[in-house]
């Protein structure tokens, strides 16, 4: 965990390495939010990179959201998404669980085209199942805009385990 004051003192190389992945397999972020330091908050680092994604072209934040896996899916994914779906109970689902989980997640890809994305930290897996339940009901907008801000929950939570 470092302080705001030594974020700020790191290296481009440093501060790459320390938050580069706050957006899932999306270093861009960062290294537009890099140009801002020095930082006076972690919430003007975080209103930084919020920023940055919000000022991107629609295409770019369609590929941000297509780099989030598909909850309770058994792939390879970031070390922080690992620990964020284990912490939610979706790293130990049962079979008939999983089969769940997978009919939904092909149910949402197929209506929206890309993953449903939730901020895990706090909820279980059955929350979880619930919120995919109800928003797959939406309409691709709504979701859009509902899976950006999810993206923004889960930086937040991740620059939090981060930064002092």
């Amino acid at each position: 965990m470092l302080t705001i004051e030594q974020l700020n003192k790191t290296t481009e190389h440093e501060f790459m390495e320390f938050l580069g992945g706050i957006f899932e397999h999306s270093p861009w972020v960062a290294e537009k939010a890099l140009n801002a330091k020095p930082f006076s908050s972690l919430e003007h680092l975080y209103e930084k990179m919020v920023s940055v994604v919000e000022q991107s072209p629609e295409k770019q934040k369609l590929i941000l959201i297509k780099e989030h896996p598909n909850l309770g899916e058994r792939i390879e994914m970031s070390p922080d998404s690992v620990s964020e779906q284990a912490g939610a109970g979706l790293k130990n689902l049962t079979p008939a669980e999983y089969d769940k989980f997978s009919t939904l997640n092909q149910q949402y890809m197929d209506k929206f085209g890309f993953p449903f994305i939730l901020a895990v930290k706090g909820k279980n897996k059955h929350q979880i199942y619930e919120a995919m339940e109800q928003r797959v009901q939406n309409q691709r907008e709504i979701e859009f805009q509902t899976a950006m801000k999810e993206i923004y929950k889960i930086a937040l939570l991740r620059l939090e385990e981060k930064i002092q």
